[in-house]
């Protein structure tokens, strides 16, 4: 399934949070003391939001390592030479293609989750644009108003029937992962055709789709930065957002992780 890196990762996982935020009132009264200590709370193995974090100092000492270094000095120029530089026709195309990769993964899962009518649709776009897209590179069926649904990963289905997100990872050069996300992302790689890629094709695809979102995400850096605490907010965004998505797209009754900036964000998102 999709892959993104660095930033983009760290930002696009803000569509929805999960965690308690101290009022303002607290804020106000409270010293530096008090409120390293509010965090600490928020921040507990498996906090208020319910997010099982143990490996959260090594989790925060990779955060500092991609967010100030490794997707300043790397990710972000390279994805902005890649988006000015590459003709917007041959990033569509490329786009188009490595979308369309993902489709009969979609679809199987869609079908795990009891969702038919998705599972048509990603099917249906599968083998239009494959035959008459030039393998997909031509979003025929979006032409035909046969639109894209939401992507369905297998750590997706996992959690539709109930398994846990498990601990939360934040890897090097790549960004947050669960243990769940991990082993559904190894299922959705024996998938036809995601099963033809060799290593370096998947890695190539995983660039390529990490540049384009990175580079879109590019004025949404400062609703990380405003953030109090940009590390929680980044994971609880982000478990929040695969807990949402192993609803099959059913809104959630928790308030989330630093609202007001997910409000801001999500607005974007939609847009893009």
């Amino acid at each position: 399934m999709k892959k993104i890196t660095l930033l983009s990762l760290l930002l696009i996982l803000g569509l929805t949070g999960c965690a308690e935020t101290p009022n303002e009132e607290k804020l106000n009264q409270s010293s530096t003391v008090e409120t390293n200590v509010e965090y600490d709370r928020l921040d507990a193995n498996t906090n208020d939001s319910g997010v099982y974090d143990p490996f959260e100092g090594f989790n925060r000492t990779v955060w500092t390592l991609n967010y100030d270094y490794l997707d300043p000095y790397i990710a972000r120029p390279v994805s902005l030479a890649y988006v000015d530089y590459v003709p917007s026709p041959v990033r569509t195309g490329i786009r188009n293609f490595l979308s369309n990769l993902d489709e009969p993964a979609n679809m199987l899962n869609s079908l795990i989750m009891l969702d038919g009518e998705q599972a048509v649709t990603h099917f249906n776009r599968f083998w239009i644009n494959t035959t008459f897209g030039l393998g997909g590179l031509i979003d025929i069926a979006s032409a035909a108003d046969i639109t894209k649904p939401s992507e369905r990963a297998f750590g997706d289905s996992m959690g539709y029937y109930g398994v846990n997100n498990g601990p939360y990872f934040m890897v090097p050069m790549y960004g947050p992962v669960t243990l769940r996300e991990g082993v559904g992302d190894r299922v959705d790689g024996l998938y036809f055709p995601l099963n033809l890629l060799t290593f370096w094709q998947s890695l190539g695809k995983w660039a390529f789709e990490g540049m384009e979102e990175r580079a879109a995400l590019v004025s949404q850096e400062a609703i990380l930065k405003d953030s109090p605490d940009p590390y929680v907010f980044t994971r609880d965004a982000y478990i929040q957002h695969k807990n949402f998505r192993a609803t099959g797209g059913k809104v959630i009754d928790e308030e989330p992780t630093d609202e007001e900036f997910l409000d801001d964000f999500l607005d974007e998102v939609d847009e893009y």
